[in-house]
């Protein structure tokens, strides 16, 4: 059986975790005897398969059917016409039919999986733009997205989702056939395990002694504002110790949150540590007394996979799938209040008990869930596609 690999655009943003994963994945499958071939968009791509050497091909499109795509979608012209003329001039039609592959696997929502006529099993991370439309990150490009997870859901051969939550959620929204959508749940990255902190990791990473660590980008619907809320009802509650660490770029909100922190006199308990390299974050993770994540966007998320794995309590929004990802091993809040937040933010601060258990009960999910059973729940999602 030959199947392949399609990694889209360069390896960067948060959906590379999950690229990487699927990765490891394709080497597994290798190791059974599948014939693996791999398609990507750049050549950066090869830096990610240290130990074995597989076949790449280069998929770059050409300038021409790169317009002649952009125009025919704006026109929403028949698909299935363009799928029968797309071979003649898109170089990367004609790369993965060359191939012959029994199915073609796209780690990302590309929009060749649809655009070129090969038996596919394609990505959704998420459908935030349907169900988080308020937000200005998610209802941004509300139409061009309608438009290419409307196509998937019409011409791939299976989707991948996340949860049980993200396969109703495709269902409900694009009237997908339920068996032709298969839950694929994210694991903690191989970033998670790096075994020791890097030489140079208390001078990049100053950290307080007890902490709450928030892992996210400065986006609107990261929720910073309401917990710094939560952070200001604690201090007012007589929890003046508590210390937060927050990690991402200084762009999108951040200016935003910095001022809210000013504003409630926060700054000697809210630690900005700026962009935070990967070989960095497990150690981050390692030291915290616990991991906060008030997200509005889910269904599911890594980072509470990376907290499990390494042994980091947690506390996360409870909504979407995120109980369905989490179960016993998490606290929940509302995350559109700053009291509830507060709630958990005192329960992870002041409980050893509680945060001993959560810990226990987190890395039971991580050895009933990891790189091992994702391999063998693609193989078995593959074995149906042919």
């Amino acid at each position: 059986m030959r199947i392949g690999l399609y990694l889209d655009g360069e390896p960067a943003g948060g959906a590379l975790q999950h690229d990487i994963t699927m990765m490891h994945a394709f080497a597994a499958l290798r190791e059974w005897g599948y014939d693996i071939v791999i398609g990507c968009g750049s050549d950066r791509w090869i830096e990610y398969f240290p130990n074995w050497d597989p076949a790449f091909i280069r998929m770059t499109a050409n300038p021409l059917a790169r317009v002649l795509s952009k125009v025919w979608r704006s026109a929403r012209l028949p698909m299935a016409l363009w799928r029968g003329l797309t071979p003649h001039f898109n170089t990367p039609a004609r790369a993965m039919l060359r191939q012959k592959c029994d199915v073609w696997v796209f780690s990302s929502s590309a929009a060749w999986s649809f655009q070129t006529p090969v038996r596919s099993l394609v990505t959704i991370h998420d459908l935030m733009h349907r169900y988080e439309r308020r937000f200005p990150e998610a209802g941004g490009e509300y139409d061009y997205r309608e438009q290419l997870f409307g196509n998937i859901c019409r011409w791939a051969t299976g989707v991948l989702v996340d949860s049980e939550m993200g396969r109703q959620q495709a269902v409900e929204s694009y009237g997908i056939a339920p068996d032709k959508v298969f839950a694929l749940p994210y694991i903690a990255p191989a970033r998670t395990f790096n075994p020791s902190a890097p030489a140079d990791f208390a001078q990049r990473c100053p950290l307080p002694p007890k902490f709450i660590f928030y892992p996210a980008q400065f986006w609107a619907h990261k929720n910073h504002a309401n917990l710094i809320e939560a952070m200001a009802l604690l201090r007012q509650r007589g929890l003046d110790d508590v210390q937060l660490v927050l990690v991402g770029s200084k762009q999108n909100g951040y200016a935003a949150v910095q001022q809210l922190v000013e504003a409630r006199q926060l700054r000697e308990q809210v630690h900005f540590l700026g962009y935070v390299l990967d070989e960095y974050m497990a150690e981050i993770y390692r030291r915290a007394r616990a991991m906060v994540m008030p997200t509005f966007f889910g269904p599911t998320n890594i980072p509470p996979l990376e907290a499990a794995a390494v042994g980091c309590p947690m506390a996360l929004s409870g909504i979407y799938g995120m109980p369905e990802q989490m179960g016993d091993a998490a606290l929940y809040f509302d995350p559109a209040s700053p009291a509830s937040i507060a709630d958990a933010l005192a329960r992870l601060w002041t409980d050893d008990a509680l945060c001993a258990d959560l810990v226990t009960k987190g890395r039971a999910k991580h050895a009933a869930w990891n790189q091992v059973q994702f391999n063998l729940r693609l193989k078995e999602i593959v074995q149906k596609q042919v």
